[in-house]
């Protein structure tokens, strides 16, 4: 079996609970995720399956998209409701109209600092681990791109308000550490209350199939009509196309000439990759290779042979 298969994660889940109940299904060792997911959080979680395991860090470079909540007026070690309470201040007034404004701020490139419960490594040890000894580290800051960020519900009664936005972001972005950041913005402690991932790798929570849906489409023989062909998963990646004779090749794993393929779009860019497929009629994707303007060829990276069109 091989394609991406997209899952909807239920709460209380890790990402690996997700993918060795997959695997114990489908009787298959090659099952990757394209992206952590907290056990708190809900929301879609690509899976890769068989040679598609070897697509999983481009589609982990794709746009991920979250909805969460924000509640003001407490801060947690661990950025989210399952740590210990470290601060507590009354919140105020505030307004829709303020908190707009302050979203508005996170848009674009943004320096984030990972938060303590993390799987981020310093100096050979995960940050995690660290923190469950009591530990606190200095951590670098790195940089994030925010693409879109919305205000979808400000619930603004009570001693503990609470923030519902949608965020559109890079890879690497820690939605925690966003929502404690909004809140020092805001001028108040903040922790991530909830948190739902409505899409990645180009996949939103209407192409995801819940653990028992899988489990019965198994016992049915037909989850493979529902799996996501790799190229297809990656899509955000240029196409181009060459001969019968050159995808032969390419199969072979040879370094082809530009002049033996035709871009789908767009000119030639240097150390650009690209999807690679047969000419011919229902021509097979033949795999992802990067160009190299200088030596006016394209080298192969990872080299497929599965039917599928560009």
């Amino acid at each position: 079996m091989d394609g991406i298969l997209a899952v909807w994660k239920p709460e209380g889940w890790t990402s690996h609970d997700v993918v060795a109940k997959v695997r114990r299904l489908l009787k298959l060792k090659r099952v990757g995720h394209t992206g952590t997911l907290d056990p708190m959080v809900t929301g879609v979680l690509p899976l890769c399956l068989g040679r598609s395991t070897r697509v999983v860090e481009y589609v982990q470079e794709r746009p991920k998209a979250y909805e969460a909540v924000l509640r003001l007026g407490i801060a947690t070690d661990t950025e989210d409701l399952t740590g210990e309470i470290i601060d507590r201040q009354p919140v105020g007034t505030l307004s829709e109209a303020q908190i707009e404004e302050v979203l508005q701020r996170f848009l674009g490139t943004i320096d984030q600092v990972p938060p303590m419960f993390s799987a981020v490594k310093v100096d050979g040890k995960r940050l995690y681990e660290l923190a469950r000894e009591g530990k606190t580290v200095e951590r670098k800051s790195r940089e994030v791109t925010i693409h879109a960020i919305s205000l979808l519900k400000a619930d603004l009664e009570g001693d503990q308000p609470e923030i519902t936005f949608s965020v559109v972001c890079s890879k690497g972005t820690y939605i925690r550490t966003l929502c404690v950041d909004i809140g020092k913005a805001l001028g108040l402690p903040a922790t991530m209350a909830k948190l739902i991932r409505t899409m990645s790798g180009g996949i939103s929570a209407e192409g995801c199939l819940t653990l028992e849906q899988i489990a019965e489409l198994v016992q049915a023989g037909e989850l493979e009509q529902h799996l996501i062909a790799a190229d297809q998963a990656i899509a955000h990646i240029p196409y181009a196309t060459v001969s019968p004779h050159s995808a032969q090749q390419a199969l072979r794993g040879q370094k082809l000439q530009l002049s033996q393929a035709a871009l789908g779009a767009g000119e030639w860019k240097q150390d650009e990759l690209v999807r690679l497929y047969e000419s011919s009629a229902g021509g097979s994707f033949l795999g992802i290779f990067q160009v190299d303007v200088d030596t006016s060829q394209v080298r192969p990276v990872k080299v497929f042979s599965d039917s599928s069109q560009p």
